[in-house]
């Protein structure tokens, strides 16, 4: 390839990847009144800087090849700091690897902009294999904690068996999200950990943790839904009681296991929450979300939980490297009282809903509870509709679709 030719597909790179990087989010038309859906994605694998993907020295990479493969951009960890929307986002690699980068936005919702580097996580004397998923905690302790999930191959894996894993809760902690202080991994009674959580206050003078207490590194098996349990210390943090929050049910949408989100927002009326749940499908598991309020003087104890979920993968977002997904485990809470849902669909790329507080325990107060059975759920719809009818009958409304006889 001729200097000419390498520059122009070098321009012409970084003309498609400003134009991504810059390009303006909007609302969809209409939504459901709770939040708020955007057109576009805020990350996918083609928001990495081209010099993380591409050897830009025509000597060494004369056809200008990508020579780091980045796969997809997800599941982000989301805090605000300096008047700065940050994502630790789980960037995957080409080889399967993930790990943590930062991305910057000014408003929120568009021209995020990964940092130059990556995040340098330090290892523990057993070095992880994988890392992802980070959910952020500005505590009151001061620090800001990062707790994701490190997995490393089962040593008692069979001969042969490359699959078979075991997950934990690695913890870290900084200032700035730049430099980390790696802290030993989180210590419980379960075989294995997933989707642990840090809650932003002490309680009792403790660490408060939330927890997903499971068998296996994918089944849940006999834990029975999201735990939680305290440790004295955060530097050596061992759990040694895990009691459930919210239990995992048969056909709900957490009928095969849940998962806590980001941390709780605290509000007025309560701790809101957002987690994940999965049930079993023909298609295989079916991720969505799902909220509910804890009492505030008892952040483990639900007062409020709408039935079904609260956002279900749409359109594009059924798509990707594992279909029929949505995950979040970062949300922000803005000075105005907006809220800022972060989203990751299909393990490919990252999306944002935005709401606002009162929005949102709106929503959770007044929705009713799942009451478990069809024909409790017919008795709920029918409520509304009498409502509905007994309301335009009083105020003699005309419809002018769905009449009524």
């Amino acid at each position: 390839m001729s200097n000419t030719t390498f520059n122009e597909r070098l321009q012409q790179l970084q003309s498609a990847h400003q134009a991504l990087v810059n390009r303006k989010n909007k609302k969809e038309a209409l939504g459901n009144g709770v939040y708020d859906r955007y057109e576009y994605p805020i990350l996918t694998a083609q928001h990495a800087p081209l010099f993380w993907r591409y050897d830009l020295n025509p000597e060494t990479n004369p056809y200008l090849m990508e020579r780091f493969g980045i796969n997809a951009a997800f599941n982000s960890g989301a805090i605000k700091l300096r008047g700065k929307y940050l994502l630790v986002v789980r960037v995957e690699g080409a080889d399967r690897k993930s790990f943590f980068a930062v991305a910057e936005s000014p408003n929120g919702v568009d021209s995020f902009k990964f940092w130059d580097k990556p995040v340098t996580m330090p290892e523990t004397s057993v070095p992880d294999v994988n890392v992802y998923d980070m959910r952020l905690t500005q505590h009151e302790d001061g620090w800001i904690y990062g707790l994701f999930c490190t997995e490393r191959k089962d040593p008692a894996a069979k001969r042969g068996d490359e699959s078979s894993a075991i997950a934990q809760c690695g913890i870290a902690r900084t200032r700035d999200l730049v430099t980390w202080e790696r802290l030993p991994d989180l210590k419980t009674p379960s075989p294995q950990q997933r989707n642990v959580v840090l809650h932003p206050e002490f309680v009792g003078g403790k660490y408060a943790f939330y927890t997903r207490p499971q068998d296996g590194f994918i089944e849940a098996g006999s834990g029975g839904g999201i735990g939680y349990g305290f440790s004295d210390s955060i530097e050596n943090a061992v759990i040694d009681q895990e009691l459930i929050v919210d239990y995992k049910q048969y056909h709900t949408i957490n009928e095969v296991k849940n998962g806590q989100g980001p941390a709780p927002i605290k509000t007025e009326k309560g701790w809101l929450h957002m987690a994940h749940g999965v049930r079993n499908t023909a298609a295989g598991l079916r991720y969505v979300l799902y909220v509910f309020l804890t009492s505030l003087e008892d952040p483990f104890r639900v007062i409020h939980k709408p039935a079904g979920y609260f956002i279900a993968p749409e359109g594009e977002e059924r798509v990707g490297d594992v279909s029929n997904v949505v995950f979040s485990n970062g949300w922000i809470l803005d000075e105005d009282g907006t809220v800022f849902i972060y989203y990751g669909s299909s393990d490919t790329r990252m999306h944002v809903a935005t709401s606002t507080v009162e929005r949102l325990l709106d929503y959770t107060l007044n929705t009713p509870q799942d009451g478990l059975r069809s024909g409790a759920t017919v008795e709920r719809l029918n409520q509304l509709i009498d409502k509905n009818l007994d309301y335009l009958g009083a105020n003699k409304q005309v419809l002018t679709s769905n009449s009524i006889a």
